[in-house]
């Protein structure tokens, strides 16, 4: 009876039967007579042709990074890590145009402005350099801006709340590109009980590693109502520009003890 991997073993043995005649047609070629070698000719060139078109779009593909790759550098003892679903894997919906406010791309992300008139546009895009370790990016596109702010919101899943306490310190760190330089705030806000504590950063995009931490220390934070968390990217000045943030990742560790 005829199982899912039966097809798989007879392509291998297939390709090694194919590879084993090719190989000796080629060691053969100097002594295989001429109406016979022109006829192999003919049929190598057209086997090669397709052979080069394989190993081109292999190595385009095989050097994309790879869909749903958690993985990054994280500080030592982090006890949580994590890299949003929009920079893991396709969206069935991978862009908005005329972007109202509180339209959601994916399930994490929410834009908020406060135009009266939306020329406001957000993109999943497939990464495709070899430093990228997230599979997808983020592109933002705005043209006229009449509004007076412009913030992504991302909310944190609940495994980032779960044991949070005051001597924890988060980590945000992203790789942004922009057509022009503008100022990029991010603004952590952590909700316990009636309350919501928020920790203001300016991401420092002049340098090589665009990285902001945020001490809860300086929190009035109750540990025992942690409820959720959220960061919000807030972009100063954005009118006809475009902001792609290649990556967005969050990692959690205990602060040292003096």
């Amino acid at each position: 009876m005829a199982t899912g991997n039966s097809d798989t073993w007879l392509e291998r043995v297939l390709m090694a039967a194919s590879v084993r005649r090719w190989s000796r047609v080629a060691q053969q070629a100097d002594t295989t007579e001429l109406p016979r070698l022109r006829r192999q000719r003919a049929a190598a060139r057209k086997l090669k042709q397709r052979i080069d078109k394989l190993i081109f779009v292999a190595d385009g593909r095989l050097a994309l990074p790879v869909v749903g790759n958690q993985a990054f550098p994280r500080p030592h003892e982090a006890d949580w890590a994590w890299r949003p679903d929009l920079w893991c894997g396709p969206l069935a919906v991978p862009g908005i145009s005329s972007v109202q406010s509180k339209s959601m791309l994916g399930s994490e992300a929410t834009l908020f402005h406060d135009c009266a008139h939306s020329e406001i546009t957000l993109r999943q895009l497939r990464n495709l350099r070899e430093s990228d370790l997230a599979a997808y990016g983020l592109r933002l596109d705005v043209f006229k801006f009449d509004g007076s702010y412009l913030s992504l919101a991302v909310d944190l899943p609940e495994e980032a709340s779960r044991g949070l306490k005051r001597k924890h310190l988060i980590r945000v760190e992203t790789i942004v590109e922009m057509e022009k330089p503008l100022e990029i705030f991010a603004r952590l806000n952590i909700k316990h009980g009636p309350n919501t504590e928020q920790i203001v950063r300016e991401l420092p995009l002049n340098g090589q590693e665009i990285r902001v931490e945020f001490d809860l220390a300086y929190t009035r934070l109750n540990e025992k109502r942690v409820e959720r968390m959220w960061l919000d990217l807030i972009f100063e000045g954005p009118e006809m520009n475009q902001v792609i943030l290649r990556d967005l990742t969050f990692s959690r560790r205990p602060r040292a003890e003096l």
